[in-house]
């Protein structure tokens, strides 16, 4: 893969990660959290001083791009794009989501109903990265055989 290939892929993952990650967090799960913020003081940051720490957020997901893209290009095959973004997208949601949910539920007193609603949503947004990416792809296996 080339750089401007890799430039390109990285910035779609980033921009398709942060922004699937607002939906569901900011949009999807806000009521949830208000919820949970009324009954449990301090177990998430206020609006305004979740703010200050934007940019580290920001950086998460760029870091996160750059592993998903690197991590994808190493490991395709070439066989169907479709399936093999869809298994990549699960794997993804495995080591990514569902393991930092089940830590969180182990380690602060996050109900199981939030948690499940938290994996639930970030599956899918794993399954879409994993089939844009596999889109973004599709061609480097052949491409790299000519």
């Amino acid at each position: 893969m080339t750089m401007g290939k890799f430039l390109v892929r990285w910035l779609v993952v980033f921009v398709l990660a942060d922004g699937l990650s607002f939906v569901i967090h900011a949009v999807l799960l806000r009521p949830t959290y208000t919820a949970l913020m009324l009954t449990n003081p301090g177990i998430m940051r206020p609006d305004a001083d979740a703010m200050s720490y934007m940019l580290w957020l920001h950086l998460a997901y760029a870091l996160f791009a750059m592993a998903v893209v690197w991590m994808y290009g190493k490991g395709n095959t070439g066989q169907g794009w479709l399936g093999q973004g869809f298994r990549f997208g699960f794997a993804l949601w495995v080591i990514s989501s569902v393991f930092r949910y089940l830590v969180y539920y182990f380690v602060q007193p996050w109900p199981g109903m939030v948690i499940a609603k938290q994996i639930g949503f970030e599956l899918v947004a794993a399954l879409l990265i994993g089939i844009v990416l596999a889109a973004l792809c599709k061609n480097d296996v052949a491409a790299k055989a000519r």
